[in-house]
């Protein structure tokens, strides 16, 4: 099978879409042929893949091919076996007739003879050539077309179909497409199926010593091919995934040696986008192919259909891991390849696959994370031929002209060197390029940092390559180690190349001298003598000038401009690409290589911006010692296009970092630098923010205590980060409030400060602040004529303790002013409720914090319902002796101190004038308390309540206010405001109920008294007026039954009183002027402290004193209503029918109402003879039919009747709550249900009837 390979490729280069033969039996091909090609590619085909699984395909192409044509007739059986997926996939019987005797025996019989062959999926067209005109012909034509579907169509499978030429049917075409599609997916699916039980029988023997790799290359690949001519390019793809696994599982099997190739010219040039690139027939080894080309033939095939299937990200995606594992690849066979084979070719290989998947690439048609990834793709392989194009610059002599970059470093130095089986000689006509490149060796000098930083270069080689190289000759044995290195020691570190950057060319001159003197001439003989670093470099360019094919490539390694010109198209496209994927920070370091080679050509504006977004990632992610390598590029940009502001912030940034990166002396550079700019006139200066280089924090301990309108002084600590002492020509610091964000005062330094390296304390002096809590805001200052702002804490002590500061935790506060500190209080001296309506005392704490009184006068302004009993005098004393004062007395200071010193003067009456009074000198520094006569008035009568739960009067009711003014320091210029409430409220709260009714109609009532006050009240006497239709048994004087007076009620207690009443006649002409309520008369005593609350009133006290006593009078008004004992009507429930209730059906439902007293006898009005009634019923179980409210006329006289009817349907079946009769107008007390209704009523459901029955 695999002789047939070389015909195979022929077959796959020339064959690329569907064959439909055509079966012309009638010659009516030329005729018809551009009328059916016109119809090619079909539109939407519908084929099966692999798994048997519908696919529509847009614009199938095919080819329509005469059976006699000599490609379809020129074939052997064994090339149809093997090549099956060129055959035809549909046959079209081409047909016409015009007579039935002619069908019957000419044409029938050749048609089974030609579709007898079950192999080929064939379908008959009949040619019409009837004109529409030709009725007759027309006829025939449609008799023998209905004669043919007999013979070869079945309900299964329609297999004819009828074209006119003089004008097909509109659906005609359809019909041909479904006919072609049908025959052309059942030759596909069964052809499929063949190639899979080959392909299957293969595999099973790929670990047998019969394996044979072609033969399964080409069934496979057939297989994919036939997919792919089908455009089903998924299931071609995964056939040659599969085709790839299977190679890689066997082309090393069997311990069998195979070349591995890419030894013919041009193979330095990656194929992996051509899959014509070597015909197979030259690849082919035995019986397999060889590794170079053959992987990459089939990574051209997946990349060809992935570009089909418009997937240009998964040739990326796939593309890239391919070139590093085919690299590896290279690695292994490297001693057998070409001189750097496996860095020309991955550098041809991403430069391919970049510039293929990008012209393939639509933007924004894929989802936003796949375009992200894709350009992550996309700049990881620029940055891998960017690095592999680096190696090959270095080893040609261009490695003094590569930026020594941290990235560049970390690339290089791990990229091994190229390892040939022999290091490549010097030509013997190239002394004259060794003499040019010892010049340039000798020539170069590196470039100085800004500001002398002395730095050890990073590397670029793994290791030294002078050694690499000499180790890797063939005939070196011995030789002079001065001559060999280059007249350099060597370092153990793979830097010893790089010495000479740092050694002037007189000293090279003089080592390269040596070293050839040194030489024996022994050496010189037979033994090849060392390669010198020029040689070497010499011997590699011409050895790639021997790989490299590609011109272009040729020339970007020709001279050091063109090398850096592509050696930056390189780096600007990876940083392109990443700055457009996930990978942004890779773009930003390959932005700082670009400002690289910008500031060498001179283009510093371009530079100093790429440099700034590098020093911003480092500084973000905190790589300090990345960033001091950059810094010092950025700030020297910086310094040549004269940008100062930016000059001095790199160079506060460079004294920022860690110490350790920089020597002394060149962070001594940096700060004479920021001293020299600020003592400079600039042109256009601006704020220097140094918060990295000068910090601050509070003192530790707790925070700075004034009050409002107090000076200070506050101490802050100050970190300078400057390597020596700084002169600060001003420092002012602003606090900041806690509570809001306003600003608060700032704090100046009235001398020149000087700043000592590490911690400095300064001394602010602190004008009165607010009150409030203060932090440390901003520090800002000038060092000559630049303005440095700082807002950054200082983290100077450890973690734990309270001088380390940090964003973390809330800031610690520095200062705390405290507001206005109250002088004086004034404060109630009771806290329960007073006498209402009686002169009662109010005591008034005056208590002096810290301040005198004297000379204070005290306003007293009374609101409404409060009045001064002015009769009498204001009382005044010391507070000392009252047992509350306890805890005003702490808060007073020394006012235990001060009354001891005026105990003499405890107490003092006053007198009010113009409503304020003058408080007497002793009380200035001591807490006094004054007690002012007061009354509440309040003209309503207090009401008793019905029994139950006593209603309290309202705390709101008996609230009273009295607003205090105190005018106290020199010159009364201090004033204090207070207004205090007071409660008032009643002695007793009365309710009363009826205890018992005895047999003679006596009602027994008892009134119970509730205490509302803080005091003892005692009942000397109680009496009872009684309303009108009341009157007191056996003819009373009101007093009550039980006389057991004095009565003594102590705080918050009740006590009970019992009379004894009857009903009594009420006549209609007493009507206007009877007592609506009866009235309780209490007289009584209290006795209570006027520093706890009610106590008796100014008036009694002094009576008192003087030997008599004063009883009280308490009023409360009593609402009696007479008990309705005997009801005056009658309502009863009539019996309902007995035939029981159910539902839709109309009853009576019907109510007896009887009056049993006559209504003279009752006090009823003459009148009231209209009577009204309401029907009640839930609207879900009943319908009234009749009226549910109205009026009827009951006789007034006793033993009056009438019937109320109401007719209603009942609507629901079950027990449920009948209709109620109520008389709204009737107190329910007076009403008797006799007989009473019933609570629940049985309603049946409703009777049988045709009209709900459902025929079966």
């Amino acid at each position: 099978m695999a002789n047939y390979l070389a015909q195979f490729q022929t077959i796959k280069s020339s064959c690329d879409h569907l064959v439909i033969a055509v079966e012309d039996v009638s010659d009516l091909w030329p005729t018809i042929k551009n009328n059916f090609e016109e119809q090619l590619p079909f539109k939407r085909a519908c084929l099966n893949n692999k798994t048997r699984n519908p696919v529509f395909v847009e614009n199938l192409p095919a080819e329509f091919i005469l059976t006699t044509d000599a490609r379809l007739r020129s074939r052997f059986p064994q090339e149809q076996y093997l090549f099956w997926f060129r055959e035809p996939y549909a046959t079209l019987v081409l047909v016409t007739c015009e007579d039935l005797d002619e069908f019957k025996t000419i044409l029938k019989p050749r048609l089974k003879l030609i579709v007898q062959n079950d192999e080929r999926e064939w379908f008959i067209v009949f040619v019409s050539r009837a004109h529409p005109s030709n009725d007759q012909a027309t006829k025939m034509a449609k008799k023998v077309y209905a004669k043919l579907e007999v013979d070869f169509s079945s309900k299964k499978r329609e297999r004819c179909c009828k074209f006119d030429i003089h004008g097909p049917e509109a659906n005609f075409w359809e019909d041909l497409e479904s006919r072609i599609m049908e025959s052309i997916r059942n030759t596909l699916d069964r052809r499929v199926q063949f190639y899979e039980d080959e392909i299957r029988k293969l595999s099973e023997q790929r670990f047998m010593p019969i394996w044979n790799f072609c033969n399964f290359f080409i069934l496979k690949e057939s297989l994919a091919f036939m997919f792919e001519m089908a455009h089903l390019h998924d299931d071609a793809l995964r056939e040659y995934d599969e085709l790839e696994l299977c190679y890689l599982e066997t082309v090393n099997m069997g311990g069998k040696r195979r070349e591995f190739g890419g030894l013919d010219h041009g193979d330095d040039q990656a194929a992996l986008l051509n899959p014509g690139n070597k015909p197979l027939t030259q690849i082919v080894q035995d019986d397999s192919f060889r590794e170079f080309e053959f992987r990459q033939y089939l990574f051209a095939c997946q990349s060809k259909l992935l570009f089909k299937l418009n997937r240009p990200f998964e040739v990326a995606s796939r593309g890239f891991p391919f070139i590093i594992s085919f690299s590896k690849a290279l690695a292994i066979h490297e001693n057998i390849l070409p001189f750097c084979m496996r860095e020309v070719w991955v550098i041809t290989a991403c430069l391919a696959l970049v510039n293929a998947t990008n012209s393939q690439y639509n933007e924004g048609h894929v989802a936003p994370e796949i375009e992200k990834e894709f350009y992550r793709l996309q700049g990881d392989l620029y940055s891998l031929c960017r690095i592999k194009f680096l190696r090959l610059a270095y080893l040609i002599g261009y490695g003094t002209e590569i930026e020594r970059s941290p990235v560049n470093s970390a690339s290089l130095s791990m990229l091994p060197w190229p390892k040939p089986a022999v290091w490549p000689s010097v030509p013997d006509d190239a002394s004259s390029e060794v003499l040019v490149k010892e010049k340039m060796i000798l020539q170069e000098t590196p470039r100085v940092k800004h500001f002398g930083i002395q730095r050890k270069p990073l590397p670029l080689e793994p290791t030294v390559l002078i050694r690499e190289a000499n180790r890797r000759r063939a005939s070196l044995s011995a030789g002079n180690t001065s001559e060999m290195f280059d007249g350099r020691p060597a370092f153990a570190d793979g830097s010893g190349s790089d010495v000479s950057l740092k050694t002037s060319p007189s000293n090279k001159v003089q080592a390269i001298s040596m070293s050839r003197a040194l030489s024996s001439p022994g050496f010189e003989g037979s033994i090849d003598r060392p390669m010198r670093l020029a040689e070497i470099f010499v011997a590699a360019e011409h050895a790639l000038k021997q790989t490299i094919s590609n011109p272009d490539l040729q020339k970007t390694l020709s001279s050091i401009k063109e090398s850096e010109q592509k050696y930056m198209e390189l780096t600007k496209g990876a940083a392109d690409n990443y700055h457009r994927s996930w990978w942004k920070r890779h773009g930003v370091v390959l932005d700082g290589e670009i400002a690289a080679v910008c500031f060498k050509r001179g283009n510093f504006d371009l530079a100093a911006k790429s440099y700034e977004k590098v020093c911003a990632l480092y500084a973000g992610e905190g790589w300090q010692d990345l960033l001091a390598e950059v810094l010092p590029n950025l700030a020297e940009c910086q310094k040549i296009l004269n940008d100062q502001a930016g000059y001095l912030s790199s160079c506060v940034r460079l004294l920022s970092l860690d110490k350790g990166l920089f020597s002394m002396k060149e962070r001594q550079a940096f700060q004479s630098e920021v001293v020299s700019l600020a003592h400079s006139e600039m042109k256009h200066p601006v704020p220097l923010d140094v918060s990295s280089l000068i910090t601050f924090s509070g003192n530790p301990g707790p925070p700075l205590e004034l009050c409002d309108g107090d000076p200070g002084t506050l101490s802050v600590t100050v970190w300078s980060g400057f390597p020596d002492d700084i002169t600060l020509d001003s420092l002012t610091l602003t606090l900041m409030a806690t509570y809001n964000a306003d600003e608060g005062g700032k704090l100046r330094s009235s001398t020149a400060t000087v700043l000592k390296p590490g911690r400095n304390t300064i001394t602010f002096p602190l004008p009165p602040q607010k009150p409030g809590s203060y932090v440390l805001g901003v520090l800002t200052g000038h060092i000559g004529h630049l303005t440095f702002r700082s807002h950054s804490f200082s983290k100077g002590g450890p973690a734990d303790s309270d001088d380390f500061m940090s964003y973390e935790k809330p800031t610690r506060p520095i200062l705390k002013v405290s507001k206005p500190k109250p002088l004086v209080d004034l404060s109630a001296a009771i806290s329960s409720a007073l006498l209402i309506n009686e002169a009662q005392w109010i005591g008034i704490i005056a208590q002096p914090i810290n301040y005198s009184l004297k000379g204070a006068v005290l306003h007293i302004d009374t609101g409404p319902g409060l009045k001064i009993e002015e009769s009498h005098s204001i009382e005044i004393e010391n507070y000392r002796n009252s047992p509350q004062s306890s805890a005003d007395m702490a808060n007073s200071g020394d006012a235990r101190k001060d009354s001891s010193v005026a105990a003499n003067k405890d107490f003092e009456q006053l007198s009010l004038h113009n409503g304020k009074i003058e408080l007497p000198d002793w009380a200035s520094d001591v807490t006094s308390i004054l007690w002012i006569p007061i009354r509440a008035i309040d003209d309503k009568l207090a009401r008793g309540s019905s029994s139950g739960a006593p209603q309290r009067q309202s705390i709101v009711d008996g609230m009273r206010t009295i607003a205090l003014k105190l005018e106290f320091g020199t010159s009364n210029n201090q004033i204090y405001d207070r207004t205090i409430a007071l409660h008032f409220t009643d002695p007793f709260h009365v309710s009363t109920r009826v205890a018992d009714k005895c047999n003679d109609g006596t009602l027994l009532l008892q009134v119970t008294l509730h205490s509302q006050v803080k005091a003892t009240l005692t009942v000397y006497d109680a009496w009872l007026d009684l309303q009108d239709g009341f009157v007191h048994a056996r003819q009373g004087d009101g007093r009550p039954i039980s006389g057991f007076f004095p009565l003594v009620i102590s705080s918050t207690s009740r006590a009970g009183l019992l009379f004894s009443v009857c009903l009594g006649k009420k006549f209609a002409e007493d009507e206007n002027k009877a007592q609506q309520d009866s009235i309780l008369n209490i007289r009584y005593g209290i006795a209570g402290d006027r520093t706890i609350g009610a106590h008796p009133p100014v008036a009694v006290k002094l009576n008192e004193t003087e030997g008599t006593g004063q009883d009280l009078i308490f009023r409360s008004a009593l609402v009696l209503q007479q008990p309705v004992l005997d009801p005056c009507l009658a309502v009863g429930f009539l019996p309902l029918p007995s035939d029981g209730l159910r539902v839709g059906q109309l009853i009576t439902m019907k109510w007896r109402v009887e009056r049993l007293i006559d209504i003279e006898e009752k006090r009823v009005p003459q009148n009231n003879v209209e009577m009204l009634y309401e029907v009640n019923a839930n609207s879900e179980n009943w319908m009234i039919a009749g009226r549910k409210r109205g009026h009827v006329s009951l006789s007034t006289k006793q033993g009056s009747r009438i019937v109320i009817s109401i007719l209603c349907v009942p609507l629901v079946a079950g027990y449920v709550h009948p209709p109620q009769i109520v008389l709204p107008d009737i107190d329910e007390a007076s009403v008797s249900c006799s007989p009473a209704g019933p609570h629940l009523v049985c309603v049946l459901p409703p009777a049988l009837s045709s009209s709900f029955c459902i025929p079966a």
